[in-house]
This record gives C-alpha cells, structure tokens and sequence, in this order.
C-alpha cells in the first residue's frame, strides 16, 4: 500500500452499544465482551436475540451513514447492534469471517440478522427491509459467536483476520 490506500480488512469500533432490553441501545466506552455477549446488555425475545450463536450484534458505521443520506433517522445502536464498526469494507463482513480486536476479543460472524419491527423507528416509513441481506447484500448487520472473550473499548483497532468460503 502506497499510505493514500485504506485497508480494507482493518477498521475500529466507532461505538459500543447496550440496554436492559429493547432499542435504542445505548453507548458506553467499553464492555466486556462474553460467550453470550456484552455484559449489561438484555435482548427480550431469546427465540431472535442474544445467546452463544448471535451473541453479539455488529453493524457498519459507513451503511449507517449512507442510510441517513437517505433519509433514515438510524444511528449507532438504534437498530440493536452492539458494535458499530468504522473503516472495514462491509462485503467483508460474512458468515465465516473473523474480526479481531487489538485487546484480545475474537468474534466468528455466524449469521446475517434479519430486521425486526422494533426497529422501525430508524426507517422512513418504517421500512426495515432496508438493511435485509436478501434485499440489500452487504448492508446487513450481522450476528456473532465469541471465539475469545474480553474487554473491547471505543477507538479500539479491529480487522477481518480469516474469511471461510
């Protein structure tokens, strides 16, 4: 890389994002990150949410913006996720993919999440459909297991370190 490049597998957490339950999730500096997710953090519904294998939810700062361009009213932790990422290219981010944070947390994407009428309020008209896998690859949060646990802070380096076919 000639230093005017950007690396696609490397980015940072812009921010980090818990609740007791429900959305808007709301930021904090730093949280420890365990099998089952961010501590202090509640999902409502265990059938969609939360447990080892969408233990923690990651979204794209970059989608994020682009979406408000649009006109949405979404922002970092209004749609659930728990680390809102900045820097990565996004297409990156799939089932099978690794990031890894400078502090020692590993995380597996395991699955795309698919949109919930809870957070409705972030869409025009309420669309949530906007950021579904199948409607608009690449723009979809996604859902993941903890390889190793440990604190994750704002600020903090990540890069995509392994991508599975």
């Amino acid at each position: 890389m000639t230093g005017n490049e950007v690396d696609p597998v490397a980015g940072r957490v812009h921010s980090l994002n818990v609740s007791g339950g429900g959305v808007p999730k709301r930021p904090v500096s730093e949280a420890y990150v365990t099998k089952n997710g961010l501590r202090g953090d509640v999902q409502g519904d265990l059938r969609y949410h939360g447990g080892p294998e969408r233990a923690v939810s990651l979204f794209s700062l970059e989608v994020i913006e682009r979406l408000r361009v649009e006109g949405h009213a979404i922002a970092p932790g209004t749609a659930g996720e728990n680390v809102t990422i900045a820097g990565l290219a996004w297409a990156l981010v799939v089932p099978g993919a690794r990031l890894e944070f400078e502090g020692g947390v590993v995380l597996e994407v395991a699955s795309y999440c698919v949109p919930c009428g809870k957070i409705r309020g972030s869409f025009a008209e309420g669309k949530t459909q906007r950021i579904n896998q199948e409607d608009h690859p690449g723009e979809s949060r996604v859902y993941a297991r903890v390889v190793a646990e440990g604190e994750v802070r704002e600020g903090e380096p990540v890069r995509v370190v392994r991508v599975t076919e």
